[in-house]
């Protein structure tokens, strides 16, 4: 790919009179875009900021940066953890922020049509209203937006029981490399008409195109108060085999959620909600619907056949609002590097055993929380903010990924790839995977403008 012939004020000024003053270039305005929420270092300028406000302004983006080789950024809130929304050096940067509307919500087909820019909160809100939910619950879910959710196919605390992003995408609107615009998916519940380019899209990364639109499932809400329930635990073992028996019975929750000791007490510290410090770990869960506390005394039960010293049902959801908060928490304390892996539910004893020994063997701390339901695992690792102390973060961050890899885990469960995990794709992947995707990548984006050097 090749920029270096931009001409800043004439091919600039072609862009600006389609975008006109959503077109940004001022350095003031545009560096805060340039880097997201990972620990990617940004090096270098951008040549200028799209704030687009509809899918023309990402096509005409699209079209001019395709027609002079100039790769794209593309990025919602920004709060991505894997370097997916950085900038490139003399790169176009397109922000679908303002792009913010709920355009339609459906009660009777239990469909919502959103724009990229709505925060995962504010669109679950909106079908309350309705009876409905968003089932996709990420732990950012008030600051993270939808179209991000989607590009990396995000997961989240009801995981367990609704899924993935995927599972509740009906259809897009997609701006292609050269500016096309591309419509995918249906609103029917039954639709098997040509490839499923709608699931190829979702986890993508904006690799193959900008969502601009995207039809979504709603579900209906359940009735009555969810009931909040914890367990304590001395050890991992037995934590890990009541999460395990748990998934597998009937009673299974909304919300199930594994904290370390460490994290708890960083939580704790930093937004105080009432927890016990546990020896070992801390199981945090919901149940809903009209049977959610027989549910929830079946739950305790088995965590008590598995050793719990302690467990009860909690007086409100403060422990889930709690575990939300985690991320933060842990960041104000200097734990501040992320990374996210998935195991079988029944190997996550294991995982959260060997992240232990690892961080031991390093010397360097580690704090661990877990989707447990579904086997996702992230952990955070305290390092100095300086090249030698993310070095030796990261190489650990290998060792956890490989650990991952020896227990039928993946690299990643939700937070996607990025450039932060490019390293190890080959590590999962074998060569005839990495070359079909990349075929595919290549079919949509022949000039490789759309977030190059990431995701595959």
């Amino acid at each position: 790919m090749e920029n270096s012939d931009v001409d800043l004020d004439g091919d600039l000024a072609e862009l600006r009179v389609k975008l006109g003053d959503r077109l940004i270039t001022e350095r003031a305005a545009v560096a805060p875009f340039e880097r997201d929420s990972s620990r990617t270092v940004f090096a270098g300028e951008a040549l200028a900021l799209v704030l687009a406000e509809s899918a023309e302004d990402v096509s005409n983006a699209l079209a001019w940066a395709n027609t002079r080789g100039i790769p794209v950024s593309v990025r919602g809130a920004g709060t991505g953890l894997v370097g997916g929304a950085t900038a490139y050096d003399r790169g176009l940067i397109v922000s679908l922020e303002r792009m913010n509307a709920i355009l339609e919500i459906s009660p009777r087909e239990r469909l919502a049509t959103v724009q990229p820019g709505v925060v995962t909160a504010d669109l679950d809100e909106a079908a309350h209203a309705h009876g409905l939910f968003f089932p996709p619950d990420p732990a950012s879910v008030r600051t993270c937006t939808v179209g991000g959710n989607i590009a990396t196919n995000a997961g989240g605390l009801r995981c367990v029981a609704h899924g993935v992003t995927s599972d509740w995408i009906a259809a897009l609107t997609v701006v292609l490399a050269d500016g096309r615009v591309m419509r995918t998916g249906a609103r029917t519940r039954k639709n098997v008409v040509g490839y499923d380019l709608t699931r190829l899209f979702v986890g993508s990364e904006g690799t193959l195109g900008v969502i601009v639109e995207a039809t979504v499932r709603l579900e209906s809400l359940p009735p009555g108060a969810p009931v909040t329930f914890w367990a304590e635990f001395d050890g991992l073992a037995g934590a890990g085999g009541a999460v395990t028996e748990i998934v597998g019975s009937s009673s299974r929750p909304e919300v199930l959620e594994l904290m370390d000791a460490l994290t708890v007490q960083t939580i704790e510290a930093v937004f105080p909600s009432g927890m016990r410090i546990p020896r070992g770990a801390l199981l945090v869960g919901q149940t809903v619907g009209p049977d959610a506390a027989a549910h929830a005394d079946a739950i305790l039960a088995i965590c008590r056949a598995h050793g719990a010293s302690d467990a009860a049902i909690a007086a409100n959801d403060d422990l889930v609002e709690a575990r939300r908060k985690s991320n933060p928490a842990l960041s104000a304390r200097g734990l501040k590097i992320a990374c996210d892996v998935g195991v079988p539910v029944s190997r996550l004893a294991e995982m959260f055993a060997g992240v232990a020994e690892i961080s031991r063997q390093h010397g360097i701390e580690v704090a661990s929380v877990a989707h447990a339901g579904d086997g996702n695992l992230h952990c955070k690792v305290a390092a100095p903010n300086t090249p030698t102390g993310i070095a030796a973060a990261d190489a650990l961050i290998d060792d956890i990924t490989r650990l991952a890899l020896t227990l039928d885990g993946t690299i990643t469960g939700e937070h996607g790839i990025g450039s932060v995990k490019q390293h190890e794709l080959a590590w999962q992947l074998d060569a005839v995977a990495l070359d079909v995707q990349r075929e595919i990548k290549r079919a949509l984006d022949p000039r490789g403008i759309l977030s190059p050097g990431r995701a595959i």
